[in-house]
């Protein structure tokens, strides 16, 4: 089946704002195929990958854990801390994502398929689907769940917003929103509508 005759929906949004929540429903009530662009981004720094070395080599062994995979923690406090050392980082793990996401498609024969890639705008990865759902909330829920669900200070947590993408912008660039501003229930009765319609 072509990618024309094919809906491939590209979920996106701010962290902390439900994504997970929309493509798990997505996976499990309507048997969707799911496709993360985050566990492509892990795959892409597994021990004994190119980039996984490359890493090593530009930030030393500060960022290898005693079995010698990623000290993930610590990327982070570099990268979002630094725009230019994440952009670097993202020119690094951007193109396999997009390999392994041209991949996967290509195998696959379903006709709705849902992409979840939390970078859709930034890492210019939207011709790879054919709709945009963005998963939205409020500034002060997205802080507050970031925090819970990482232990996060409000200062990581706000640090992580700031190194993506303004979610108003997502949202202006979305062929649908899904408000996620109050009950799980209340977000998933919209995911019902979108993908019947």
């Amino acid at each position: 089946m072509s990618d024309q005759a094919r809906r491939l929906i590209g979920l996106t949004g701010g962290i902390g704002t439900g994504k997970t929540t929309v493509s798990n429903y997505l996976a499990h009530t309507y048997q969707l195929p799911v496709l993360d662009a985050d566990i492509y981004a892990r795959e892409a720094v597994q021990l004994g990958s190119p980039i996984l070395k490359q890493i090593f080599e530009r930030y030393g062994v500060e960022m290898q854990l005693p079995d010698g995979n990623l000290n993930r923690p610590r990327l982070g406090e570099v990268v979002f801390s630094n725009p230019k050392q994440k952009q670097w980082l993202e020119q690094q793990i951007h193109p396999y994502v997009r390999d392994r996401f041209q991949a996967e498609l290509a195998k696959l024969t379903a006709p709705t398929i849902v992409l979840v890639i939390p970078l859709l705008f930034e890492a210019d990865l939207t011709n790879l689907v054919t709709e945009i759902w963005v998963v939205s909330c409020s500034a002060q829920q997205q802080l507050r769940r970031i925090s819970q669900r990482n232990n996060f200070s409000l200062e990581q947590a706000q640090a992580r917003v700031n190194s993506q993408l303004p979610l108003a912008e997502k949202v202006a660039r979305a062929d649908l929103v899904l408000d996620n501003s109050s009950t799980v229930d209340a977000l998933l009765r919209q995911v019902d509508a979108a993908i019947i319609q």
